[in-house]
């Protein structure tokens, strides 16, 4: 990107600039207030911004506008002009994330060799980005239900910060993926993002796994926490870590320094700890297999992943994706899902969650070389024959002891609870598909003893 926009009060300076850019192959943008300059960011953000600090007439000043920038579009790197440069102006430019400061009148020449060297270092971060993208395709959300939507919400929002969070939620419902796509939205993207799994690691190997061991030539072998060092470490079911172990990331938690086993130096690393656990660590702690300082310190921001249950729209999304997914890994078969399939899937209970849904889809394209529609015959009947066991998730079959008019009250009650909580508690989509009228319906849920909401479920068990 060669874009640069030109950010100055003053005319003459803002045109000087941008003929001196256009001859040297760059193009420009101009911008002579704060409401001008937001706008051109917003539309379009550049490769690179040329700020003067003091902006006439305007509701923000150059300091205003680099925090904005740097918070909302932190690839961007900001170069700081000033006619009254001072040394306190340029430090606080610096600490609020510009790449430089240059003081009126400047050097051409030196404007120039600041801006090839920031438009470098943004391309490398660009593509340093992209590629750890690609070694991490898991980052991807996929999905468009009120649940998914409200968690991408939340990740959006603590993603910016460098909080400690905590992600909640059953196993396989997508908790390293949350953890991954808050380390791609934050600003630490282009740094490295270690995963400790705290439930596949020998207890005894525990410490020298996370701090790494110093050898008699003192180089030794960095742990997990050095090679975190300037981005993201994530505990994944920390639950699982040895309780004196846990005492020791509860130091490093608040010195952001260790030593590694057999060592005696300390070893600074700058680190943002993301964490997950599917257990109830208020539990946890009760029972002391928990500590609770540790609970405190990673708990800072908990955010809940909700299960497959709860997000049955995204299932076709989530079918179309794996299918790709594995086309692109191991060849197989690019495969549509028929309506009648991806209707018996949201209907089934998934315990398993996401990574069960995975599973099954793996096991229909390899067992089958076809290239149609994924049919409902094809939904492995294992994952069928559990539906009986979901609480209003899947329909029961256990009607024959009641008589005919409970019966049918029945089924429509667990047919129609089954629906809804497909569509997400959406009752326009769940009457069109079930081919009534909204009233009519109402009407019908009301008949039935039946509450519709977010998540349905019915006034009284049948």
């Amino acid at each position: 990107m060669s874009d640069i926009l030109i950010v100055d009060d003053e005319r003459d300076i803002r045109e000087l600039i941008s003929e001196i850019l256009i001859d040297e192959g760059y193009t420009t943008r101009l911008a002579g207030t704060s409401e001008d300059a937001m706008h051109e960011v917003t539309s379009q953000p550049p490769g690179l911004m040329i700020l003067d600090i003091w902006l006439k007439d305007s509701d923000m000043d150059g300091i205003d506008i680099l925090k904005k920038v740097k918070s909302d579009y932190p690839e961007v790197p900001v170069v700081i002009i000033s006619g009254h440069g001072n040394i306190e102006i340029a430090v606080a430019a610096i600490k609020q994330g510009a790449y430089d400061f240059i003081e009126k009148p400047f050097n051409i020449d030196q404007l120039l060799v600041v801006i090839r060297r920031a438009m470098e270092t943004s391309r490398l971060r660009r593509e340093n980005i992209t590629l750890r993208q690609k070694d991490n395709p898991v980052s991807d959300l996929i999905g468009s239900s009120t649940g998914f939507r409200e968690l991408v919400s939340q990740l959006d929002k603590v993603a910016k910060s460098n909080s400690r969070i905590m992600l909640r939620g059953g196993s396989g419902v997508g908790k390293e993926t949350a953890a991954r796509y808050i380390h791609a939205q934050s600003d630490r993207a282009a740094g490295p993002f270690v995963v400790v799994g705290c439930a596949t690691i020998e207890p005894d190997r525990m410490e020298e796994v996370l701090f790494g061991r110093e050898s008699g030539d003192h180089n030794g072998a960095q742990g997990l926490l050095e090679q975190a060092h300037g981005g993201v470490i994530y505990f994944d079911e920390v639950a699982d870590m040895p309780l004196m172990t846990q005492s020791k990331i509860l130091r490093v938690l608040v010195d952001q320094k260790f030593q590694r086993v057999g060592g005696n130096d300390q070893i600074k690393v700058d680190l943002r700890v993301l964490s997950s656990t599917s257990c109830d660590l208020e539990v946890e702690i009760a029972e002391r297999r928990f500590r609770e300082e540790l609970f405190h310190r990673l708990n800072v921001v908990p955010v809940e992943v909700p299960t497959l249950e709860e997000r049955r729209e995204d299932i076709p999304k989530l079918v179309e994706h794996f299918v790709e997914h594995f086309n692109q890994t191991q060849g197989l078969n690019i495969r549509k899902l028929s309506d009648d399939a991806a209707t018996l899937l949201q209907t089934l209970p998934w315990p398993g969650n996401v990574r069960q849904l995975k599973n099954v889809i793996e096991r229909i394209l390899i067992l089958s070389d076809g290239t149609g529609p994924i049919s409902a015959d094809e939904i492995p009947t294992d994952t069928q024959k559990s539906a009986g066991a979901n609480d209003g998730g899947g329909m029961s079959a256990n009607w024959a002891t009641l008589p005919l008019r409970e019966a049918r009250e029945a089924f429509e009650r667990e047919y129609l609870i089954t629906q809804i909580n497909r569509f997400g508690g959406n009752i326009s989509k769940t009457a069109n598909f079930v081919g009534m009228e909204r009233s009519a319906l109402h009407r019908k849920l009301k008949s039935l003893g039946v509450v519709s909401g977010n998540k349905s479920k019915s006034a009284e068990e049948a």
